[in-house]
């Protein structure tokens, strides 16, 4: 076993525990549908931190696969895992704690919790974003990947991000979510351009 598939064991099982409650959290609203009056902000909430957190698999994999073992990294791993796990369990409510009539309405739920999903994204990737910087200041190969693009992305995720869980106006949230998201989205779409235009991925055939 590599150092960075040792890593990824538990790395990715703490990853994994938050993509399971989000779906799980989805998934408890569907079989109480009947109650919920599900909206359009919270569903496009738990749109982000899915996105955001398939990101971070893609994180791991680009920038911990040459890492050596050290138990410091495992306590990172922790640290960012773990507040991804917050986010992911408070982006849906737990219909058992509403009462088995209670009405749930997923806006007003959005908007008692915006601060503590988006907060909690927010710290998992300053977390990752320092843990960067001081490999920067170490290896010039790392201070490469400080590109004009990556950080004008990095500004507009971190302020989007910011905007929509702290700032006190309801318009400006709701347009700094949507920001987000779609610069969000855009990644993904570019990255299946370039999956698609690399024709790197063929059929499997043959015995």
């Amino acid at each position: 076993m590599s150092a960075f598939e040792f890593f990824f064991s538990f790395y990715g099982l703490l990853l994994g525990l938050s993509v399971a409650e989000l779906v799980g959290g989805f998934a408890r609203l569907l079989h109480e549908r009947h109650r919920v009056r599900f909206g359009w902000l919270t569903p496009l909430l738990a749109l982000f931190v899915a996105l955001d957190l398939a990101t971070f698999w893609n994180q791991a994999w680009r920038f911990f696969r040459g890492a050596p073992f050290n138990p410091a990294l495992l306590l990172i791993g922790l640290m960012v895992a773990a507040t991804f796990y917050v986010a992911a369990s408070i982006t849906f409510p737990r219909v058992t704690a509403e009462g088995a009539e209670a009405r749930i309405n997923l806006d007003d739920h959005f908007w008692a919790h915006r601060r503590i999903v988006f907060g909690c994204v927010l710290a998992a990737n300053a977390m990752v974003w320092l843990l960067l910087a001081l490999l920067s200041l170490a290896d010039p190969a790392w201070a490469a990947l400080w590109t004009p693009r990556v950080l004008i992305g990095l500004g507009v995720f971190a302020l989007s991000t910011a905007v929509a869980g702290f700032a006190p106006g309801r318009k400006l949230v709701i347009a700094a979510l949507l920001v987000v998201l779609i610069y969000t989205i855009w990644n993904m779409v570019r990255a299946g351009h370039i999956l698609i235009a690399s024709g790197g991925w063929l059929p499997a055939v043959g015995g």
